[in-house]
């Protein structure tokens, strides 16, 4: 399938956070905050961005509350989980949409939420974690931050750091600029070593 007849759902949820010294019983990372990018033929057709209202831990701890500059007020306006899976199903539920994200943690969560909330896993198409691609294709020793990856592009991110919706669209910004980096790669004329001089003042502007 070609990049233009795909289409790719970016999700980035944020996560509830246990204090530090605290022992909860039980404790798991519940999601507090989605958000989701639609994309078909190489557009943005979708966006969707809410708060979600945990279930077996509703009260957010200091950490996560000060960590993500999310208020309790806000975790309690949202929607269910109940209704942020009809919402990502509706979205992405089709095996021939493909999930992305930056890192695995986000679809780990998401299938421990609906195990204990007894509710199917809504996104039955491939998953791909961006990060694991970025690292292999940069062939950095370490996993990348979402935003420290934008900066070695020489962007800066959509928006805030640590908001759903800002971090699913800098997902998306980071996987159509390594898209166009692998149709370059996948030209057939070796590089003269003229290229790679050049290739090397263009990475020290970037350093």
């Amino acid at each position: 399938m070609s990049e233009k007849e795909r289409t790719t759902l970016f999700i980035d949820f944020e996560f509830t956070m246990p204090d530090r010294n605290s022992r909860r019983r039980g404790f798991y990372p519940e999601i507090i905050e989605a958000g989701a990018v639609l994309v078909e033929n190489g557009k943005i057709v979708e966006q969707f961005s809410s708060y979600v209202r945990p279930m077996r831990f509703p009260i957010l701890t200091e950490r996560c509350r000060s960590f993500l500059s999310i208020s309790q007020e806000q975790v309690n306006s949202g929607i269910t989980f109940k209704a942020l899976v009809d919402k990502l199903k509706s979205m992405g539920g089709s095996k021939n949409c493909q999930i992305v994200t930056w890192g695995n943690m986000d679809m780990k969560v998401l299938q421990q939420n609906c195990q204990q909330a007894s509710v199917a896993f809504p996104l039955p198409g491939k998953q791909i974690d961006l990060s694991m691609e970025y690292k292999r294709f940069f062939g950095d020793q370490n996993q990348t931050g979402l935003w420290k990856a934008v900066q070695e592009y020489g962007r800066e991110g959509t928006g805030k750091h640590h908001r759903a919706l800002d971090d699913a669209l800098t997902t998306y910004h980071i996987y159509k600029l390594v898209e166009k980096d692998k149709q370059y790669l996948q030209k057939p004329e070796p590089a003269t070593i003229g290229d790679m001089v050049d290739f090397s003042k263009l990475l020290n502007k970037f350093a």
